[in-house]
């Protein structure tokens, strides 16, 4: 299931192992000309879902072709960034956007050391989302699904998070520089889960979606089955019609009945 979504056809993306001391941590598929990521495909791990701590935030050398061991870098101070603001988002981008803030695809409190958070704060992981959209529907799914998989996911749950565009850009020194979603979408898949939740939970297993808009009002997250999300998204995404968001659509493997079970 930790495969990536198949189907997108844009051949323009760059896909980034998002590394962080030395170790990969999760998977972003980039847009280097609109500097905003496609989707971050990560492994949710268990937490509290306390508040962050302060991370810096970084760059991807991976993608400036800087040369480096792979591991994601701090922003460095005065103009180096110049180097690498070609191929992607900077901090210069999102400072004087009061609209703005910078959404995670990959949230902090949906990971538990301190390297798989700090890993979230590179802005490769990030897009512009108003911040009443920010601050209010999306943060609440975020930790509504960090509580329900904490509480009926028995083993490992894949999330893909996304979005959509429709050419609307942050401005900078008159260039179009960050891209604006228009959508942002979400898509977990658990295959071991508990058969004894409650049924409206029990329901939105082994996997469940949700899209909402990127906008001051009328931006509530409307849950859905992940063949919905991928019916919408193969209307407003440049992707293929067997765009599958998970291998083999995050169906559970069978249990095998007794009689079978001494042959495995």
């Amino acid at each position: 299931m930790g495969t990536p979504p198949r189907g997108i056809i844009d051949t323009t993306l760059k896909k980034i192992c998002q590394r962080y001391a030395d170790k990969p941590r999760y998977v972003t598929l980039y847009d280097p000309h609109k500097r905003i990521p496609v989707y971050s495909a990560y492994t949710f791990k268990k937490t509290e879902g306390d508040r962050r701590v302060d991370y810096p935030w970084m760059y991807e050398p991976q993608l400036a072709e800087i040369d480096g061991n792979g591991n994601m870098l701090p922003f460095p101070t005065g103009y180096l960034h110049m180097k690498f603001e070609d191929s992607q988002a900077v901090l210069d981008d999102y400072s004087d956007v009061v609209l703005y803030e910078r959404g995670h695809l990959n949230p902090d409190q949906h990971q538990s050391t301190p390297h798989d958070r700090a890993a979230t704060y590179s802005l490769t992981n990030v897009v512009p989302e108003i911040r009443e959209f920010n601050i209010g529907p999306w943060r609440e799914y975020e930790e509504r699904i960090r509580v329900r998989l904490n509480n009926f996911c028995r083993g490992t749950a894949f999330i893909v998070t996304g979005v959509t565009t429709r050419g609307n850009m942050i401005r900078r020194n008159n260039q179009d520089r960050v891209a604006i979603p228009e959508d942002v979408w979400s898509a977990y898949c658990c295959t071991d889960y508990d058969r004894n939740a409650p049924h409206d939970v029990r329901i939105r297993f082994p996997s469940h979606a949700a899209m909402a808009k990127n906008a001051k009002e009328g931006n509530s997250v409307h849950e859905m089955p992940v063949q919905e999300l991928e019916i919408l998204l193969k209307n407003s995404m440049d992707v293929d019609q067997n765009l599958q968001i998970f291998y083999d659509n995050c169906i559970s493997p069978s249990p095998l009945p007794l009689y079978l079970q001494h042959t495995i």
